[in-house]
């Protein structure tokens, strides 16, 4: 029983620090939870060695996870009418599925990187956070979200964004936590290598400050008018045959007078609840109104082509190109194991999940004279993804129907993170959704204007298009994920028992 117990309350604390990660992020935006998390846990790997680096790994991710997805629950609960107890017991082993990765990634410093030298906690621990949040980028499709480095978005760091991307910031704020309990435990003889340490991670921050008056892309052209409708068209009626013509009614009805006052006009995912093949006398009635008119429309609809069904944005008007969706969303959009799960539960049968990824290459869309690069809802919060996409284009567009989320902070992380693809790329983002939040979003990540949730509504005003390329544009995340890899290569072969 005194084992039990004294396991019961670190193992508890551990769980409590995942969680407080989580309110570093939107939308409570207290910054300085990040790297206190990363301590709190970093503390605990040190303090209680009879708790494996597997489970303490584990048991941190139960709280991140849990804490920070729990808007899957939504997803399952309310949209894919699952029962309370099935629900919570799919996010619970979804939770504890993306915790394993964490497990591991504590089972690797405790048996490799932990020392009693200053440089295993100060700069190995932050090193191997941001590899791992990289492996959770493109692992089983990858799971992008809760990255320690969105919470420097609204910080004098974020000026190094369009120069080391998020991770860059992951690895600043992780190390500012770490090293400050690497200057606790160290002696006289480290405590001096510490401050060093500690001074430049300030000095570097404080660089964030003149680096946000760096203009690394110039303006191409004049300003454009844009208008971003809102429809917010509840999930039950979406693909409800019933509502059809009433939904093709409200964007015509609602979008008519902005064609005269906009030169791009954006609707959101699947804004169209049928195959772009089966209304072409509607959209051919919206293509000839917008060439009248000089106005781009760009919108989201589910296109069948020889390759299979696709989750696709098209140009109309004075618009042109077709985007399909390249990341899709498991159970959302495909279902793995799909001869297995289908008809299991209706979660696994949801609505248009039958989606194949579209090509690797694909053109940008033309708004006018402006080339345009596309983003589906999850898309955009791959930084590399994005990164590559913007390169030749003047404007980003992203196109997401939140709904799945309901009104969990699910929407406002994903806002957060197109936010920041828009300042790792110096170019203007217009992100339109269902039921919100639509957002008009500056270069420099900022936001010049957004709609309220759960309300229909027109979201109008302005952009300017760019050209050029951050330096986060040209390397993508190869740098910082070298310079991590490096120093965990130099820490292990310094380590001694």
């Amino acid at each position: 029983m005194v084992a039990l117990g004294q396991w019961l309350l670190p193992g508890a604390l551990t769980v409590c620090a995942g969680a407080l990660f989580v309110l570093g992020l939107a939308p409570f935006d207290f910054w300085p939870a990040i790297p206190a998390s990363a301590a709190l846990w970093l503390a605990l790997l040190h303090r209680f060695p009879r708790i494996g680096g597997f489970t303490s790994g584990w048991l941190y991710g139960i709280g991140l996870f849990a804490a920070g997805s729990s808007w899957i629950y939504v997803s399952i609960h309310i949209y894919g009418r699952a029962a309370p107890p099935l629900a919570a017991l799919l996010t619970g082993l979804f939770c504890a599925g993306l915790a394993l990765l964490t497990a591991v990634q504590g089972h690797v410093y405790r048996r490799w990187l932990q020392s009693a030298f200053w440089w295993s906690p100060a700069l190995a621990f932050p090193a191997l956070w941001v590899l791992f949040e990289w492996l959770r980028s493109w692992l089983l499709t990858g799971f992008p979200w809760l990255y320690a480095g969105y919470a420097g978005i609204d910080t004098p760091i974020a000026g190094w964004a369009p120069v080391i991307g998020v991770y860059g910031l992951s690895f600043w704020l992780i190390a500012m936590g770490s090293a400050l309990v690497a200057t606790v435990w160290s002696d006289r003889s480290q405590r001096r290598a510490l401050a060093v340490t500690l001074a430049v991670l300030v000095v570097l921050a404080g660089l964030g400050t003149p680096l946000k008056s760096i203009a690394w892309t110039q303006v191409a052209g004049q300003p454009m008018t844009v208008a971003l409708y809102q429809p917010n068209i509840p999930l039950e009626r979406k693909w409800d045959r019933r509502y059809f013509r009433r939904i093709l009614t409200q964007y015509a009805m609602a979008s008519g007078p902005l064609y005269e006052q906009a030169d791009l006009l954006l609707w959101p995912e699947s804004a169209l609840p049928a195959l772009r093949s089966v209304i072409t006398d509607y959209l051919d009635d919206i293509d000839e109104r917008g060439r009248v008119t000089g106005t781009s429309v760009i919108t989201g609809i589910p296109v069948k082509a020889e390759s299979g069904l696709h989750n696709s944005i098209i140009g109309l008007g004075a618009a042109e190109g077709e985007y399909h969706k390249q990341k899709l969303v498991p159970f959302g959009e495909y279902v793995p194991l799909e001869q297995w799960l289908r008809g299991l539960i209706a979660f696994f049968d949801l609505p248009m999940s039958s989606f194949v990824p579209g090509p690797a290459v694909q053109p940008v869309l033309q708004a006018n004279e402006w080339r345009v690069a596309p983003f589906i809802c999850y898309e955009v919060v791959y930084p590399d993804f994005v990164a590559r996409g913007a390169q030749g284009a003047n404007l980003l567009i992203t196109v997401s129907n939140d709904s799945w989320f309901g009104d969990s902070i699910g929407p406002l992380q994903h806002l957060q993170m197109a936010r920041f693809r828009a300042l790792e790329t110096g170019r203007a983002m217009l992100r339109g959704t269902n039921n919100g939040v639509s957002a008009i979003i500056n270069p420099d990540g900022l936001i010049s204007a957004q709609t309220e949730q759960f309300v229909e509504t027109t979201l109008t005003g302005s952009v300017t298009p760019r050209s050029g390329y951050t330096p986060f544009m040209l390397t993508g995340s190869l740098p910082i994920l070298t310079f991590c890899a490096l120093i965990l290569i130099v820490v292990h072969r310094a380590r001694r028992p």
